[in-house]
This record gives structure tokens, C-alpha cells and sequence, in this order.
């Protein structure tokens, strides 16, 4: 009867209201260790055996190595730039118009065996070479071209030859070729 009284009285219903609470308290922090151990669990997954090491830290190494790998990607960029150029301005240099013109040199019936080739650069400088076929000899000339103009005279088949390779792009192998 006295335990019946206990809990009718003021105090009593206060202390049991305190013991319920902490119990549900107590429940709590057994849910939210388990819950803990669950995500430390997930963490070492993520992490692996770094026992030490957080998932902040683990964030923070991962944006160090990300700033160092884009360094590195802009420095070869940087350097594969400038190699580029280098390998342009050297294509510069290479032959990229050329041209081939037939003809009789001395009006015979010799089925245009003689020929001028000229062979120009992006800047329209390089050479002209003409082989001049006659019935018991042959003679090469090579005459140097600038600008797209010979610094000696041209012969009408080497202007010929400079005029179409300039007026058009050979692709590599190819040659434009005429027959005047």
C-alpha cells in the first residue's frame, strides 16, 4: 500500500516521470551509438585501412592531390603548346605548293618531254627546276623563287609551274600537272 501511496503523490508521479525519461534517454544514446558505429563502419568502407584519418581529412588530400594533378596537366599543356608552335613554324618551311608542266622545249613531235617543276612553301619561296629534253641530251636548271617571283628570269613554263602551284594546294604527294 505504501508503494500505492508513493506513486499517487506528487513526488512519486515527478520520479517516475524522471526514471521514464531517462530510460527513453538512455535508449537514445544506445540508438545513436549503434548509429555511429554504423557510419564509422561506412567510413572505414570509403576511407580503407587509414584507420586515423577522417573523412574531412581524407576530403582535404583528395583536393591536394586533384591541385597537383592540375598543375601538372597545365604544365604539359604549356609545354605541348610550344612544341606545336615549334612543329608550325617548321611546316612553314615545308613544301605545300608544287606544280608540274609538260611541254616540247624545241617544238618537236617529242610528246612533251620536257618539264619545269616548282616546288613553294606557305611563303611562296623555294624552287624551280626544269629539265629540257632534246633528242640526244637533256639539261637541269634549278632556279630559286621568293616571294613568287624567280630571282632570275623565268622561262614562260616555269612562271607556268609557279602560277599553278601557287593557285592551288597540293596535299601531301600530290602535284598539280599541265601541259602547255
Amino acid at each position: 500500500m505504501r508503494v500505492l501511496a508513493a506513486v499517487t503523490n506528487t513526488q512519486g508521479i515527478i520520479a517516475i516521470a524522471a526514471a521514464g525519461v531517462a530510460v527513453l534517454a538512455l535508449l537514445g544514446c544506445a540508438a545513436l551509438a549503434l548509429r555511429m558505429r554504423r557510419m564509422r563502419r561506412a567510413q572505414q568502407l570509403v576511407l580503407g585501412e587509414h584507420g586515423e584519418q577522417d573523412v574531412v581529412a581524407h576530403a582535404a588530400g583528395i583536393e591536394q592531390a586533384f591541385e597537383a594533378l592540375r598543375q601538372g596537366v597545365q604544365e604539359t599543356a604549356a609545354h605541348l603548346d610550344g612544341r606545336l608552335a615549334a612543329a608550325e613554324t617548321a611546316l612553314r618551311a615545308a613544301i605545300s605548293h608544287s606544280a608540274l608542266v609538260r611541254y616540247d622545249a624545241y617544238n618537236e613531235l617529242s610528246g612533251h618531254q620536257s618539264v619545269s617543276i616548282a616546288l613553294l612553301d606557305d611563303e611562296q619561296t623555294g624552287i624551280v627546276l626544269s629539265c629540257i629534253h632534246h633528242r640526244d641530251q637533256a639539261r637541269v636548271y634549278a632556279k630559286a623563287v621568293v616571294s613568287g617571283k624567280g630571282e632570275l628570269e623565268l622561262s614562260p613554263e616555269e612562271a607556268q609551274a609557279v602560277e599553278v602551284a601557287l593557285s592551288q594546294r597540293a596535299g601531301p604527294g600530290a602535284a598539280a600537272e599541265q601541259t602547255a
